[in-house]
């Protein structure tokens, strides 16, 4: 990689902060200046030396005036046995919000630069210490709302998915390099033979749709869904809610309109997480507040990945049922549930509705599964090994598209050069995956979208 980290020392909290919420907190700091602002910081308590990878115990003083500022650990890293290959030194103080703030100011006023949000993690691949790959992987470990989706973070971190991309890249590069020369020195060269170019380039551009297809598969494990409860009022959405979320997150009563607004529920079913969205019933009313909700409730429908649309199964589907089905969006997947099946007569659901009792849990295990299916989740998920994220998708299927041109080129017995012009955008496209080609504005858009300490 030809870009160049900067040379300056930046710092920043790499540890959740809120009042209470966590006993220990951290501030890391990387680069040139980063011991010599601990030893400015830091005091230690008695002989201690300052030697790499060992921790010292002491306390941070304010050097303008003095003041006691917090008792912490001190971790020395000096380069290049570091993260980002670069001397890092990390204070570990106590958590909170007053006192890591304040350890970070002085830290700052001592010579560093606050840190961008994922810029220790850019200085680790500019270094060569991850590739681009891992560094993402790092980033979907811990914004990983499953476990399924951590093991997929954790499998990215040991470099399997650069190796499979370099691999298939290598392969693309080698029947390049064959094809450029021919087109330079073909008359002193034995023939090339196009089928064996064109089963060789096909196998690749098949193992690259598999990739992203399994990318697609895995991006339900790592993105979740929203899906919205909708129904007319007293159907048993909250009820529902509660059942699903194992919990009474919901006011359930007798009243019609009792939910006046949004409800949401956080749960991971079979390694998915899911976003319940308790709506408020939609009918007309003159009730300001509960139009409100209505309305809130359309909105929400807009951006749901899923919806579950409530009726009662003990009085069967009605005109008003009908009528709020017509008026769901278009293109979002719908799943008809019939609740209160305790009460229905044997065999009143339709072949294309899941029976529940939200009440007595009659039916759930069915629904999540529906619910599942209907989201787009199969059972095959579990046999992810490796899979891409959004950016690398898109930048595979780009390398696929690029090579079906250079197919196409042979389709046609075309001049060899004009198979490798699309070989190249490929090639380019598979090295801007794991960071091999990539430009400055690229890498910065990829770690804007990390945690600011990471």
């Amino acid at each position: 990689m030809s870009l160049t980290a900067s040379d300056d020392t930046i710092a920043a909290i790499a540890t959740a902060i809120a009042a209470g919420a966590g006993s220990v907190a951290i501030v890391r700091v990387s680069g040139p200046e980063a011991e010599a602002i601990g030893r400015v910081l830091f005091k230690p308590a008695g002989e201690q030396r300052w030697e790499s990878h060992r921790v010292l115990y002491g306390h941070v003083h304010d050097p303008s005036s003095g003041e006691l500022v917090d008792e912490v650990l001190l971790l020395l890293m000096r380069a290049p046995r570091s993260f980002t290959r670069e001397t890092v030194v990390e204070f570990h103080g106590h958590g909170g919000l007053v006192a890591v703030q304040r350890l970070l100011q002085l830290v700052l006023a001592a010579g560093a630069r606050r840190a961008l949000p994922g810029e220790f993690s850019q200085r680790a691949v500019l270094h060569g210490r991850l590739d681009l790959t891992q560094a993402e992987a790092i980033s979907e470990l811990v914004c990983a709302r499953s476990q399924r989706a951590a093991q997929l973070a954790v499998a990215g971190l040991d470099g399997g998915l650069q190796q499979r991309i370099d691999g298939l890249r290598q392969r693309l590069l080698d029947q390049l390099a064959e094809l450029e020369a021919r087109v330079d020195f073909e008359e002193n060269l034995p023939p090339l033979d196009a089928t064996a170019v064109q089963d060789a380039l096909a196998q690749v551009q098949q193992e690259l749709q598999q990739l992203v297809a399994d990318g697609e598969r895995a991006r339900l494990l790592r993105d979740g869904a929203r899906v919205a409860i909708v129904g007319r009022p007293n159907v048993g959405k909250s009820s529902l809610l509660n059942a699903l979320s194992r919990s009474e997150r919901a006011i359930v009563t007798d009243l019609p309109g009792t939910t006046r607004d949004l409800l949401d529920c956080d749960l991971v079913l079979q390694g998915v997480p899911i976003t319940l969205l308790d709506t408020a019933g939609i009918r007309a009313t003159t009730d300001r507040v509960e139009q409100l909700g209505i309305e809130r409730s359309r909105s929400a429908l807009a951006g749901a990945d899923a919806v579950l649309l409530l009726f009662e199964l003990s009085s069967g589907w009605n005109l008003d049922d009908q009528q709020l089905l017509e008026t769901m969006p278009q293109g979002v997947p719908l799943l008809r549930v019939g609740n209160k099946a305790d009460l229905a007569a044997p065999g009143a659901a339709a072949p294309d509705v899941v029976a529940i009792s939200a009440r007595h849990g009659q039916g759930l295990e069915l629904l999540e599964r529906e619910l599942l299916r209907c989201c787009g989740h199969c059972s095959e998920g579990g046999s992810l090994q490796l899979a891409l994220n959004q950016r690398q998708c898109d930048l595979a299927q780009a390398a696929a598209i690029a090579i079906e041109r250079s197919l196409e080129a042979g389709r046609q017995q075309l001049p060899w050069d004009f198979w490798t012009i699309d070989l190249r955008d490929a090639a380019r496209s598979l090295g801007e995956i794991t960071g091999a080609e990539i430009s400055e504005a690229v890498l910065d858009r990829v770690f804007s979208r990390f945690c600011i300490g990471k």
